[in-house]
């Protein structure tokens, strides 16, 4: 049942799109605003933070896939 914070992270994010859609729909300059905060906000991040979190990510499902295979989680 263990699950990482990103895949939450990740869900928040696709379920942001159902209201930003009906912001867009009734305020398109405001939508503008937002997506254009939340894009400048991500491409400051630095590419270093990308690849280690890939690394993290991948480094677990392949500890939690072994474990399984060895049969010490459950």
């Amino acid at each position: 049942r263990a699950r990482p914070s990103f895949m939450y992270v990740m869900y928040v994010m696709i379920l942001w799109a159902l209201p930003m859609g009906l912001i867009a729909a009734f305020r398109p300059d405001a939508a503008a605003s937002i997506a254009s905060g939340m894009n400048a906000y991500l491409n400051g991040l630095p590419e270093p933070l990308y690849a280690l979190f890939g690394t993290g990510y991948l480094g677990y499902t392949a500890a939690r896939q072994w474990g399984k295979i060895k049969g010490s989680d459950k």
